[in-house]
């Protein structure tokens, strides 16, 4: 295809002919010909059927520009600009908790945040200090984080589903040096040298040692407005979120006030929404798509945001109904699930015009669009730290955003080739790495620019996992970019289209899992043995399910007692659905596992004689996994 600048064509060639002499109007048409003539109707023909889009997608830009460079200049934080909000409209409601059907009015989670920040003030913490949250979602983790916010100390938002090593590792990368939680089964070994404040009603034998609890403070404290903390104003830092990136452990990413700002405007003014909206978020608030995305709706620009901690199919549309709900969040998994759902009135009762989140799978769009009758699917790629984040304007289906053809500089992402065995990114003669073509997978990549909010990485608290995320002399020499890790494919208008997570992860329920951690479990747990842990495809099914090969030469292994032990120390996401037991683990010379013939061959039992085992839910244990177990898991007869 030719490139967009073939537009140059046509000026050269209309430069020559007024050079020649001949009249404007016959050079032009002689220059046009020489430019279709050239291949430039290709350009002509994207230009077409993209500049409207491409003209909406650059406003959205503009705006959220301006919006920041307007709050950059002031010394604005997110506090400020939501106490803005506040004065505004302070008797409207911000939060509703659909679980409890409590609800907070704006005035009232401006005071709950104002008594946290003077709890923490009075109790002599600093800016800069650090205070993990351990929570569900409701509004009192808003209330919470963003009071923190107030008082300049960093929140570090805590998975609920981690427990023991993994939930001890994020206390300790985090730095913190206090813990609030709320969850039953926090292990008594955990954080003992941490401040440790207990919020809500858990019984007395849930409470770990030395704990204070935290309700009774924030009653008797102060709820008027804190002295506002020294600050860096949009670049400091407000809170970290934990993503498992391509391998190990979970990596705290560092959130500062202005890509918050980014994330919720971008989201905003993408998907025209308006004050008036109310908001349906049953996604965890320790992820970016729930307390981004969504909450950051309330927080920012004012709407009413729906909490649903944990989702529900047979409630959700009972509650966007009932709370008058015209946003909903997704992520893929949410729609597979609604759809599994018998018919019920509520679902042409409400009114939703827009779903927005990530991971719909183009086979399910349209049928999920036109049995709920939502008009707008606003499908969008992002994570928490990445500067290449994109959004479906204009509904384009299986699309997860686009890059505009014409305007290629005005966003400076990319498609880059890689080396599909290590993912390290191909480079041509003069070091630079090589562009895809329309049609062509790719390692999707962001220029950065530290000076530019949209374009700024902050990275992880570790400097480490911070530099493994940046290449060098991407765009040209000298510049770096950011590794999303994620492979995409472009199409001639520039639409682009999630095909696969790179490194060692798999998604499956909407996490990603590491498979080094659950390696690393799996392998203590029986005694060092080799595991092999890797994602397979399941058809139908969003994602890919965790499958574990396991040396096991003497045929001792019990797949029930480990999940037993499982149970424990993993959360239920990142517990294996199959089991492989082989005589040993194929291992490199330097004793990297390969599992490129594993995953290829799956969980077939056609593909292997060693022994299979699938993890039936319903049971609590492993079955034995025979070609007749196959075919109903790939028909859906079994529920994954």
């Amino acid at each position: 295809m030719r490139a967009p600048g073939a537009g140059t064509v046509s000026l050269a060639s209309l430069a020559l002919l007024w050079l020649l002499g001949l009249p404007w109007t016959w050079s032009a048409a002689a220059a046009f010909g020489v430019y279709v003539g050239s291949g430039g109707w290709r350009f002509l023909r994207i230009v077409c059927k993209t500049a409207r889009r491409d003209l909406f997608g650059l406003s959205v830009l503009i705006r959220v520009r301006l919006e920041l460079r307007q709050h950059r200049r002031a010394g604005h934080t997110i506090p400020h600009i939501f106490r803005t909000v506040v004065q505004r409209q302070p008797e409207r409601l911000a939060l509703v908790d659909a679980g409890s059907g409590v609800c907070w009015t704006f005035a009232q989670l401006d005071a709950y945040s104002d008594a946290v920040a003077n709890v923490f003030h009075q109790l002599g913490f600093m800016p800069g200090d650090v205070v993990a949250i351990f929570l569900e979602g409701r509004p009192e983790f808003v209330g919470l984080w963003l009071g923190l916010a107030k008082a300049g100390i960093v929140a570090a938002l805590l998975n609920v589903n981690l427990r023991r090593e993994p939930l001890a590792f994020c206390l300790g990368t985090s730095g913190a040096k206090a813990l609030i939680y709320a969850v039953a089964d926090v292990s008594r070994q955990l954080g003992k040298s941490l401040l440790k404040f207990c919020s809500g009603d858990l019984g007395p034998e849930s409470i770990l040692p030395d704990t204070q609890l935290l309700d009774p403070l924030l009653k008797e404290a102060a709820t008027t407005p804190p002295a506002p903390p020294p600050s860096k104003g949009m670049d400091d830092r407000l809170f970290y979120i934990y993503t498992s990136g391509t391998t190990g452990l979970p990596k705290a990413a560092i959130v500062v006030h202005s890509r918050y700002y980014r994330i919720a405007a971008f989201g905003y003014h993408s998907y025209s929404m308006r004050e008036a909206d109310v908001l349906y978020d049953c996604l965890p608030l320790y992820h970016s798509a729930g307390n981004i995305m969504g909450v950051g709706q309330c927080i920012i620009y004012g709407l009413t945001v729906v909490l649903r901690k944990k989702f529900s199919a047979s409630r959700f549309w009972d509650d966007c109904v009932k709370y008058n709900c015209t946003v909903v969040q997704y992520i893929g998994e949410i729609c597979r699930y609604l759809l599994k759902q018998p018919v019920c009135e509520a679902e042409r009762q409400h009114r939703v015009r827009l779903a927005m989140g990530n991971g719909l799978r183009p086979a399910i769009w349209e049928e999920f669009a036109q049995r709920f009758g939502v008009p707008q699917i606003g499908e969008f790629y992002g994570a928490t730290e990445c500067n290449c984040s994109m959004a479906n304007m204009d509904g384009k289906v299986g699309s997860c955003g686009f890059n505009s053809r014409i305007l290629t500089h005005v966003y400076p992402i990319r498609l880059v080739k890689v080396n599909e065995e290590t993912m390290e990114p191909l480079r041509d003669a003069q070091g630079l790495c090589i562009p895809c073509q329309p049609g062509e997978p790719g390692l999707l990549v962001g220029q950065i620019n530290q000076q530019d909010p949209l374009r700024r990485f902050d990275g992880y608290v570790s400097e480490s996992a911070t530099g493994k995320k940046i290449a060098h002399s991407v765009f040209r020499k000298g510049d770096s970019a950011y590794l999303s890790g994620d492979v995409l494919v472009m199409d001639d208008l520039g639409y682009m289209y999630f095909r696969d997570r790179s490194g060692d992860t798999f998604r499956w329920r909407g996490e990603n899992v590491s498979t080094t951690e659950v390696e690393g479990v799996l392998s203590r747990l029986l005694g060092q043995t080799d595991v092999a842990v890797y994602g397979v495809a399941v058809p139908g099914v969003e994602g890919k399910a965790g499958m574990a090969a396991i040396a096991d030469p003497h045929g001792q292994l019990n797949p029930d007692a480990m999940y037993q032990e499982l149970q424990k120390v993993l959360a239920p996401y990142a517990r294996p659905i199959f089991l492989r037991l082989l005589p040993q683990v194929d291992t490199t010379g330097t004793f990297k596992i390969q599992k490129t013939r594993l995953q290829q061959e799956g969980f077939d039992p056609r593909q292997t004689s060693d022994q299979l085992f699938f993890l039936d839910l319903k049971q609590g244990h492993y079955l034995p996994l025979d070609e007749g177990v196959y075919s109903r898991l790939c028909s859906g007869a079994f529920a994954l």
